[in-house]
């Protein structure tokens, strides 16, 4: 008991020492002794045998303060590769991702008018293609799947676009891998790599809306991907926000994501651009069918008021959605990330404007919204921070 006992001590401080040093970019030894309250000479060993794993190395000297100048010491981004994998889209993209977040190589696949087994296929084929290229040891392959899954066991229980019930993923992967596999929903994930590699300010606590061909929110709360009892904390897509509305894919008629994902604002678009010839969406256009999120963004940008209309709309339905999650939660920094977030700042005032409306002023007056700057990235640097937790302990403080 007391060999176990000394072992674990020893592995909780060696991911403290890692994580502080990945935290602060260059610390000195005896900082990090100052920072973790851990004795020097247990700072020195550790960071003796991080050293000797090739995950932290020296990266010169700090200044002097009377006496001999400390050496500094750094994270080794380069020690590992991890495979980041986004299941999310039209197409499969995965990505070799540095310890630091750098990415490396970029890969995409196209899993258009494919489920099931034949979906799962191009996983393989992206992950063997990954893995292929990475030029250090792989830590772990990190996915970001739409849908309900449980991480814990690495299991999607139901992605309804691609047709999986109950596949266990990361036990399949693992096995024809043999390496560390996690998985969990997109939207979580991309709360995770807003978290560690997002340009905000500092907070434990975090909501990203994620809005593109699905709709979810991914919650942060203390440093941590908040699944929820049964894994399905976030699915706001398939909340009900209009009573007779269109059916979505999961069987239900007038979820969120009928009213608010790419895929609804393109078909709104094209309704709206047969009723107003004078509109902006149709120039440039030889078929209405043809409408892009693209094209739907630039007539926003150039003031068309058609589309602001649209966007108005948008903007109310995502503030009611928020409006729960900042009120029970109380959370006080929210992103929006997918490529709804193309509309920019003014989706973001319009948002603003109408929680204002929804929410008890005090709190909603301390909520700061904002655009994430991610962009296509957030999910595999979000399936790539799930492996730096995961693996190596790490994270953002």
């Amino acid at each position: 008991m007391e060999k176990a006992t000394h072992k674990k001590t020893k592995a909780h401080n060696s991911r403290l020492i890692l994580n502080t040093i990945y935290n602060q970019g260059e610390i000195s030894r005896a900082d990090i002794a100052r920072t973790t309250g851990l004795t020097r000479s247990t700072v020195s060993k550790i960071v003796s045998g991080l050293m000797a794993e090739g995950l932290v190395k020296e990266i010169g000297q700090g200044q002097s303060s009377g006496g001999k100048p400390p050496t500094l010491l750094g994270v080794n981004g380069d020690a590992y590769d991890i495979i980041g994998i986004d299941l999310a889209s039209g197409e499969f993209r995965g990505a070799i991702i540095s310890l630091r977040g750098d990415i490396k190589y970029r890969q995409c696949l196209s899993v258009e008018g494919l489920s099931g087994k034949e979906a799962l296929a191009v996983v393989f084929e992206l992950t063997d293609q990954l893995l292929g290229l990475a030029k250090n040891p792989v830590l772990g392959i990190g996915i970001g799947a739409p849908g309900l899954m449980n991480p814990e066991d690495g299991i999607v229980i139901n992605a309804v676009n691609l047709d999986w019930q109950a596949l266990p993923m990361g036990q399949i992967l693992s096995q024809r891998y043999q390496l560390p596999v996690s998985i969990a929903n997109d939207c979580q994930v991309s709360a995770l790599a807003e978290y560690l590699f997002g340009e905000h300010e500092p907070s434990t606590d975090l909501v990203v809306v994620k809005v593109g061909r699905g709709v979810g929110a991914g919650i942060v709360l203390n440093g941590a991907i908040y699944h929820g009892e049964g894994f399905g904390a976030g699915e706001i897509g398939h909340v009900k926000v209009e009573k007779n509305g269109v059916l979505c894919n999961c069987g239900n008629y007038g979820c969120l994501e009928t009213k608010v994902s790419s895929r609804a604002i393109r078909r709104i678009a094209k309704i709206v651009a047969r009723e107003h010839p004078d509109s902006a969406l149709n120039q440039n256009v030889s078929k209405l069918d043809d409408i892009t999120l693209d094209q739907i963004i630039r007539a926003y940008q150039h003031g068309d008021a058609h589309v602001e209309k649209i966007v108005q709309e948008l903007a109310q339905d995502l503030a009611k959605a928020l409006s729960f999650s900042v009120s029970v939660l109380n959370i006080q920094h929210v992103v929006i990330a997918g490529s709804v977030s193309g509309l920019g700042q003014g989706l973001v005032s319009l948002i603003d404007q109408y929680l204002h409306g929804s929410v008890l002023t005090p709190i909603s007056e301390n909520t700061e919204i904002t655009i994430s700057s991610l962009g296509v990235n957030i999910v595999t640097l979000g399936a790539a921070a799930i492996i730096l937790q995961q693996e190596l302990g790490i994270v953002s403080i």
